[in-house]
């Protein structure tokens, strides 16, 4: 399927398909409830000092006891952070020097029922890896998906290749996949229509289907979007990505939880941008150290769209697949020199604004800076243009701020999550937060 809507920024410091051997491995590992959306009461169920294997509970949803959220990697826990009124923020561990695992049950998966394999993703730490859209939340497992859905390809900025990531697990992925259909009739994988897939090339018992065109095709919501989309509240799908897979898989062979990861370490800011080796929940302090160089620095668990800015001793988020380093925008710039009265031919615009007549098509060293200051909605039609989806984003923002339920219903809230819309925000002349005004629809519509 060609997808014409969207647009590539195209960042300097993509990774090189190498493994770093330079950088230290960290010490310290962290969960954050943070980053698990729908959790209302997040709870330790540790205590400083507990030792802990890979696979072990540390952290529960008060409302969902069930889903357990287990240790990345053995070790003990150092801390416990929290903030105003004793909110949770990060339940932290610091890791043996050799990983020891929690032991699942090892069985063929054609042996394994439905209900063996819910236990054993509620009990092992897998199950947060499945997304429920609408929604774009943890999975309810009272729920019966009509679907499952995996992206193979990542078209974020400076995005890890999984093929590299993941090369080799192939037989993960398949296990993986299998495991699925059970809670399914139907897996959807989408391809990327313009560079074939290894990991993909012989997994079975799927639905293929092709994406070409700019970001955001390789976003999961956009191709649920046009390969089958979702009707309504109670038009249950699920989504995972290759990654996930690989972890399910390898519980369901092995008997063990295992988080380990290859992410891209990229941007501007990285020295001999590359891949690392780590775990999920990883500290960056290591990364930082060895890869990233300046101080006026913003470090990104994430893509430079939808990730989150961490502290240079921060850890990864959990379903964080880089870390992204690019400089921060604190200086201004003046109106007639480098400002937009210039006549600017090395910044990127969007919009093609006058005297910014960048290329599209050449990497860029783009900062932080916003180039200007919160303003009123302007209605310029250019939402349209990035977002591959028969919607109308201007007004499901505006119904989504008005709280107009029906419109947002109307207009297809179900439909999206923040990175759908995460281009929006990068084009907006209005300088909004988009994704937080997602969040508050999708919220809105969940909770009300």
């Amino acid at each position: 399927m060609k997808l014409k809507q969207g647009f590539d920024i195209k960042l300097v410091g993509k990774a090189s398909e190498s493994i770093a051997k330079n950088v230290e491995a960290p010490k310290r590992y962290a969960l954050k409830p943070e980053d698990f959306l729908g959790m209302n009461r997040p709870k330790s169920v540790v205590k400083v000092g507990a030792k802990v294997k890979a696979g072990d509970p540390i952290l529960i949803d008060g409302k969902q006891e069930e889903i357990k959220y287990t240790s990345p990697v053995s070790g003990e826990i150092v801390e416990i952070q929290r903030g105003e009124r004793r909110k949770l923020l990060a339940i932290v561990v610091e890791a043996d020097s050799t990983i020891e695992y929690k032991e699942f049950p090892v069985k063929p998966v054609d042996q394994v029922s439905v209900e063996d394999a819910k236990a054993t993703m509620l009990e092992s730490g897998v199950w947060p890896l499945l997304i429920r859209r609408p929604y774009a939340i943890v999975a309810d497992p009272s729920d019966q998906p009509r679907a499952i859905f995996v992206s193979s390809f990542d078209s974020h900025p400076l995005a890890p290749n999984n093929d590299f990531t993941l090369q080799g697990q192939e037989a993960y992925i398949q296990a993986g996949v299998d495991v699925l259909k059970k809670f399914a009739p139907k897996v959807y994988v989408g391809l990327n229509g313009a560079t074939p897939s290894k990991l993909f090339d012989n997994v079975v018992g799927v639905e293929k289907n092709k994406f070409n065109g700019p970001h955001p095709a390789g976003n999961v919501g956009v191709q649920i979007h046009h390969t089958s989309p979702i009707a309504n509240a109670n038009d249950v799908v699920w989504t995972i990505s290759p990654q996930g897979l690989v972890q399910i898989g390898k519980l369901f062979k092995e008997g063990k939880y295992d988080a380990k990861q290859v992410i891209a370490v990229a941007g501007p800011k990285v020295d001999t941008p590359e891949y690392v080796e780590t775990y999920v929940g990883a500290s960056v302090d290591t990364i930082v150290a060895s890869k990233i160089k300046g101080d006026n620095v913003r470090v990104v668990s994430g893509n430079v769209l939808t990730g989150t800015a961490i502290s240079k001793d921060g850890f990864l988020g959990f379903y964080s697949n880089m870390v992204t380093a690019l400089e921060e925008g604190k200086k201004s710039r003046f109106f007639l020199t480098d400002g937009w009265l210039a006549p600017i031919t090395s910044r990127l615009s969007f919009h093609k604004a006058f005297g910014l007549l960048g290329s599209t098509s050449k990497e860029y060293a783009l900062d932080t800076n916003t180039n200007g200051q919160d303003r009123p909605f302007a209605v310029t039609g250019a939402f349209e243009k990035v977002v591959p989806m028969d919607i109308y984003p201007m007004y499901l923002l505006k119904s989504i701020l008005a709280y107009d339920y029906e419109n947002m219903e109307a207009l297809g809230i179900y439909e999206v999550a923040e990175e759908d819309l995460a281009l929006c925000e990068f084009i907006d002349v209005s300088k909004h937060d988009i994704q937080k005004i997602v969040r508050q629809g999708l919220d809105t519509m969940r909770l009300d």
